[in-house]
């Protein structure tokens, strides 16, 4: 398969990791103008800068046969107002190289054409609501932001939360570890537009973690 990737060289390393080089051919395209003239050459892309510049959505949309997953970690399909037939995915760091891929999809009848297409990407996949942060982001992002409202209320340390997390949950990483494998902009920036969709307080983000962007 041909896959596009657009975005840094880093979200290429973790497509990657995730799909391995076995029938996969990738390019990498760093801005919108250059991919619109690889999209004829591709099977698959992933766009993970496609919340910078929405309006690039346009790029893909006379490619029926393009399977089009489109980062929705700050903005849902549906404010993207994709078509059917555009998947939503984590593009944050650690989110698209494990064993189940979020997918969020415009409609009901785009489940067959995922299928197919995580079929030949060798990946499983659950099918969330098509909302901001998905689900497991989400949480993720939530639980860190509380982690750093502990923190600044003097309750525990940094290191204390980390190793806490993860002999009590059995979390890969603790809440700061994650924060930095992630990325503390991209926390914030998706807990922003978390409270921005639904003006729920619990997504403000705390004070010492705006102070450290």
């Amino acid at each position: 398969m041909e896959l596009l990737i657009v975005g840094k060289s880093t979200h290429l390393e973790e497509a990657h990791q995730k799909f391995g080089e076995f029938h996969h051919h990738y390019r990498l395209s760093s801005n919108h103008a250059e991919a619109e003239g690889l999209v004829d050459q591709s099977d698959v892309v992933f766009d993970f800068i496609i919340s910078h510049n929405p309006s690039a959505i346009s790029a893909y949309r006379n490619h029926p046969t393009l399977a089009v997953f489109l980062d929705t970690s700050f903005v849902s399909l549906s404010q993207l107002q994709a078509p059917s037939g555009f998947f939503g995915f984590c593009g944050m760091p650690t989110f698209l190289n494990r064993g189940l891929m979020e997918v969020s999809v415009v409609a009901e009848s785009d489940r067959t054409a995922l299928e197919d297409v995580c079929r030949r990407l060798n990946t499983k996949y659950e099918v969330v609501a098509d909302c901001v942060g998905l689900v497991t982001p989400r949480i993720i992002c939530m639980i860190i932001n509380e982690a750093y409202c502990t923190v600044e209320e003097g309750t525990a340390t940094r290191e204390d939360i980390d190793l806490a997390m993860k002999l009590g949950t059995n979390y890969p990483y603790g809440p700061f570890e994650w924060s930095e494998r992630i990325g503390i902009e991209n926390v914030c920036r998706l807990l922003n537009s978390m409270q921005k969709e639904t003006s729920d307080d619990r997504y403000k983000i705390c004070p010492l973690m705006m102070r450290e962007i």
